[in-house]
């Protein structure tokens, strides 16, 4: 699926957490140019941002959302404004305010590492994984298609629990086993999983077709985020025009 990245010294990488919406943002850069990416960054933790960019002395090239959040607003727009970095979002994405819109297969270049984007749409329409193979296991960042032992939601923002079986199923499930599998999110405290190990202990992958996991995700009931009502016209603008905090 990926090109393969040889040869390279080790990628910096930091996963970053966001209590109040339970988002994972992830860091990358190249340690001999300095050129980094960040990966489902939120707007409340800039200040955790610069301070990190600064000490590490990077370069930020690129922000990456895997898909229009609903729980969270995407720090997009306010990266740009203080570290010039180019906004992406996969195709298929409605937000304005954006530098650029990758397709299935593309690929993002940060010095000499680069991220291939894999369209995984089924939680909402837009939604992009993105992986990383320059390092001794393969990476990829599944955004809210899948998660440590589930999936995410499909009942809103033109969500397809179909989309979302083939999605995982043709997509994310023919990565190697040992791909390290990081997730948009967590609510129990897992970091990181594998996907041989989602595709043996992932309950909502358990089912024997494509027919019963749309009946199992149409049957979970969710209350809606409690952001969203905030979150979600934010980051249609990729945040440039959200100016407060979060109001629960």
């Amino acid at each position: 699926m990926a090109l393969e990245q040889t040869n390279m010294p080790p990628v910096i990488l930091r996963q970053l957490f966001d209590h109040d919406t339970w988002t994972y943002t992830y860091l990358l850069a190249d340690p001999a140019s300095y050129d980094a990416v960040i990966i489902d960054p939120v707007v409340e933790k800039m200040s955790l941002y610069q301070q990190l960019i600064g000490e590490l002395g990077l370069k930020l090239k690129y922000g990456i959302d895997t898909h229009v959040h609903a729980d969270h607003v995407t720090a997009l727009g306010a990266l740009r404004e203080t570290f010039g970095a180019r906004s992406i979002h996969g195709m298929g994405s409605s937000a304005t305010g954006i530098d650029r819109f990758v397709e299935d297969g593309e690929v993002i270049d940060f010095g000499g590492f680069f991220l291939t984007a894999i369209a995984t749409p089924g939680h909402t329409d837009d939604s992009f994984s993105y992986l990383f193979t320059g390092g001794e296991t393969p990476i990829v960042f599944t955004g809210d298609t899948l998660f440590i032992r589930g999936t995410g939601r499909t009942d809103f923002q033109n969500g397809d629990a179909g989309q979302q079986y083939d999605s995982i199923h043709e997509k994310l499930l023919t990565l190697p086993d040992d791909t390290i599998v990081y997730p948009g999110h967590d609510y129990r405290g897992m970091t990181q999983s594998r996907i041989g190990e989602e595709r043996r202990f992932n309950p909502r992958l358990q089912v024997a077709n494509k027919a019963e996991y749309i009946e199992l995700m149409g049957n979970l009931k969710l209350a809606d985020p409690k952001f969203m009502d905030v979150a979600v016209p934010a980051n249609l603008t990729a945040g440039i025009t959200y100016t407060g905090e979060y109001q629960i």
